[in-house]
C-alpha cells in the first residue's frame, strides 16, 4: 500500500507551502482557481479554499498564499482533541461517558447541558473540549500533537486555550493533510480511535454526497471561521478546508454556504 503524504507533497511543488518530509508517490496535479477566491469576495469578505480529489490527485486552492498561511484551529481542533481522549483513556465511549454541564450558563444554550463527547462535537461544546483538555494535560497533549503532526504543535497559551487564543497554529493545507490522514485511518494512533472520530464528525447530505465536517470560529468577535473535513460521493472522495473571514454574523452560517459552493464548482459534490 503507498503511504500518502501526498497532499503536502503536490503543494509544496506548486509553491504554495514550504517543502517538508513526505514519502514519494504517484505524479500529482494543482491548480489555482481564481473563481473560488471570488466567490469569498462576492460575499463581502476574504478567506480560502482547499480541495483534495483524492481518486485525481488533485489538489485544487483558490490562491497561493492565505491557503498556506497558518492560523488559530479554533474548534476544528476537536477532531484531534477527541482522538488523545479516546487514546489516552480520558473518555472510553463516546457515547456513554458523560460530562456534567457546570452550571455556568452561557449564551449557546446547547452548552447548557450534560454532554457525551458525540453530543460535544456536534453542540462544538467548548467548555466539555476543555475540560477533556485538562483532564489530558500538558505533557499527554505535548506528545500527540507531536505524533499526529498536528500544524505547529505549540501548547503554549494554556491547557484549555492554546487551540482558541494560544499558540497552535495550523494552515489549510495542513488541515486538509490531517482530516486525509484520519479519513484514510492512517494516523499513528489506534484504529479503534480514528473509527469513532471519523463516527462521531457530524454530516449532511447533498445530493448523492456526505459531507462530513467540522467548524471553528474564534471568540465572540467571529474574527475567523473555519469548515474542515472530507466528502463521500460514491468513489470518488475529497477532502477540504475553508477559512474566511466573519466580520457579519451572516458569514457564520456562510461557511457551510460557501463550502458546498466550493465544492459544487470542483464536482465534490
Amino acid at each position: 500500500m503507498i503511504h500518502r503524504r501526498h497532499v503536502l507533497q503536490l503543494i509544496a511543488a506548486a509553491g504554495l507551502l514550504p517543502a517538508r518530509a513526505f514519502a514519494h508517490v504517484a505524479p500529482q496535479r494543482s491548480e489555482i482557481r481564481a473563481s473560488l477566491a471570488k466567490r469569498f469576495t462576492d460575499d463581502g469578505t476574504n478567506g480560502t479554499f482547499v480541495g483534495y480529489k483524492v481518486e485525481d490527485y488533485l489538489v485544487i486552492a483558490s490562491d497561493a498564499e492565505r491557503s498556506g498561511e497558518a492560523k488559530l484551529p479554533a474548534s476544528t481542533f476537536k477532531i484531534a482533541n477527541s482522538l488523545i481522549a479516546l487514546e489516552t483513556g480520558v473518555v472510553e465511549d463516546p457515547d456513554k461517558d458523560v460530562f456534567k454541564w457546570d452550571g455556568v450558563v452561557r449564551p449557546i444554550e446547547a452548552w447548557n447541558k450534560d454532554h457525551t463527547m458525540r453530543s460535544a462535537i456536534a453542540a462544538s461544546a467548548v467548555p466539555v473540549y476543555q475540560e477533556i483538555a485538562r483532564r489530558i494535560g500538558p505533557e499527554r497533549m505535548q506528545t500527540y500533537l507531536n505524533l499526529l503532526d498536528y500544524g505547529n504543535r505549540d501548547i503554549g497559551g494554556g491547557i484549555d486555550q492554546f487551540w482558541l487564543t494560544g499558540a497552535l497554529r495550523i494552515d489549510p493545507v495542513q488541515q486538509v493533510d490531517f482530516v486525509d490522514r484520519l479519513r484514510r485511518g492512517t494516523l499513528p494512533v489506534s484504529k479503534r480511535s480514528q473509527d469513532l472520530v471519523r463516527d462521531i464528525i457530524p454530516t449532511t447530505k447533498v445530493g448523492e454526497a456526505v459531507i462530513h465536517f467540522k467548524s471553528g470560529l474564534l471568540g465572540a468577535e467571529r474574527s475567523l471561521g473555519w469548515m474542515v473535513g472530507w466528502v463521500d460521493k460514491g468513489d470518488q472522495p475529497t477532502v477540504f478546508a475553508l477559512n474566511m473571514d466573519c466580520p457579519e454574523q451572516r458569514h457564520v452560517a456562510d461557511r457551510m454556504t460557501l463550502t458546498q459552493a466550493c465544492l459544487t464548482e470542483i464536482g465534490a459534490i
